[in-house]
């Protein structure tokens, strides 16, 4: 059965694309391997995994709710295991409290703001829109707010409506509706926050996870008040982090980063250690342009991400259009990851992953001479691939000891693999994909 006929009714309605598909394919930010080809369609947020986890009767169980209950009940997944402890499962929900009190906030209403919603504007001004100078110094100016308001990197790019779901979900109500946007949007704002280089050395634990809180935590802190800053000077700003629209293409139009093989956008600073969010906006800005620093050339070489994916949904293959299942987008050729796969390891495991952002060779800390070179390397085509040798040798991707980081000491608790491609792996993810491909169709 294909993949576009596998939408169940729970589901919800599919609506119209909100911009057409290229003719011919078309390259993607500057990228040599990505690219958006005739057969696009923009994603549908029923599609993603967490909704999925709703209404999908493959995922929506008890132990899946019990995953999702995890987050506001520590003791709900605690075990006596290195890195699930109760102290470990409380860091990890502590910085939660911030995201979810915002996505409970307006609960009566049928929203979930940051998750399925944009976030509610608090007040919005009603002012007319004041005078910002050029669009170059308008996005000097946003910068400069951006990084006081606890930004890591800021990038800049145009609004396109590819990139806006076509549907979002309600797990409340378990139905689909338009994604309904002000007319006039013609930038977005894309603020990211790295987060924690320790903690994410620790992943796959409960400790580690902490990680990813934090940032979204301070990441929604950032997105609101640079929205309010933005409607105090009489303009649009529509604030989203895991909602209204996908955030990775974003990143890379902004200049942030490149596309990796992990899924993930690679930035200089911190490799794929951020989270992203955006603002959606009318204001008059310059635009970024994408950049690129061998991300691509390194991801062709290198596999420790999909070498070290415990449940193997990261693609040990050449960029393309297959799709593992309905949880990935259609008619974008890249390297493309099995959500389905991940999702059941978080949950089997009761808190979510980051190794493919630990294993990274870009996941670095650059007070490191030692990470400075081999950052510097990897961007040298002709020494790209001792870097990889070199940083295999550093032992920098192995996973620590959550017990020893909570004394203050750094011990490796697993060896992690090295960056070589690995044919048995890869031949075991063919093997599974010509089963899928038998049993559904071609993605």
């Amino acid at each position: 059965m294909p993949l576009e006929d596998q939408t169940p009714e729970d589901a919800g309605p599919l609506f119209p694309d909100p911009t057409p598909a290229p003719a011919t394919p078309e390259r993607f930010a500057m990228s040599r391997h990505v690219e958006v080809t005739p057969d696009f369609r923009p994603f549908d947020q029923p599609n993603d995994m967490f909704s999925r986890g709703f209404w999908d009767p493959r995922f929506a169980n008890r132990v899946t709710m019990k995953f999702f209950r995890s987050f506001v009940k520590p003791q709900e997944r605690m075990r006596d295991e290195e890195g699930f402890g109760q102290q470990d499962f409380a860091l990890r929900n502590g910085p939660w409290v911030v995201t979810e009190m915002f996505a409970e906030m307006h609960k009566a209403k049928g929203r979930r703001d940051g998750f399925t919603d944009d976030f509610t504007p608090h007040l919005p001004p009603r002012v007319d829109p004041a005078e910002i100078g050029s669009p170059q110094e308008a996005a000097r100016g946003v910068r400069k707010v951006a990084k006081l308001y606890g930004a890591d990197l800021v990038g800049i790019t145009a609004y396109d409506p590819r990139w806006t779901y076509r549907s979002k979900f309600s797990a409340r109500t378990q139905t689909s509706r338009p994604v309904e946007l002000p007319e006039g949007l013609t930038s977005v704002i894309v603020l990211g926050k790295a987060m924690d280089y320790d903690i994410i050395r620790m992943s796959p634990s409960a400790t580690a996870s902490a990680g990813p809180a934090s940032g979204y935590a301070e990441d929604a802190i950032t997105l609101l008040a640079l929205a309010q800053y933005i409607r105090s000077l009489g303009y649009i700003a529509v604030a989203n982090q895991n909602d209204t629209t996908l955030a990775v293409p974003y990143a890379v139009q902004a200049g942030l980063g490149e596309y990796g093989r992990n899924g993930l956008c690679i930035t200089p600073e911190y490799g794929p250690r951020v989270r992203f969010g955006r603002i959606l906006t009318n204001m008059p800005l310059a635009h970024d342009a994408p950049q690129r620093f061998g991300v691509e050339e390194t991801c062709a070489l290198c596999r420790r991400c999909a070498n070290n994916c415990p449940p193997q949904a990261i693609d040990h293959g050449v960029p393309s259009t297959y799709r593992f299942n309905r949880s990935n987008i259609k008619g974008v050729r890249k390297w493309t990851t099995d959500g389905e796969k991940c999702f059941k390891f978080w949950v089997s495991r009761g808190t979510d992953c980051a190794n493919c952002v630990r294993v990274c060779p870009y996941n670095k800390d650059r007070r490191r001479p030692l990470s400075r070179l081999v950052l510097w390397m990897l961007r040298q085509p002709a020494l790209r691939r001792l870097a990889l040798r070199l940083d295999d040798h550093l032992r920098l991707h192995d996973q620590i000891k959550p017990s020893a980081w909570w004394k203050g000491r750094v011990e490796t608790l697993d060896k992690a693999r090295d960056s070589p491609p690995d044919p048995d792996l890869k031949a075991q993810q063919d093997r599974l994909k010509a089963i899928r491909d038998e049993k559904y169709g071609t993605g």
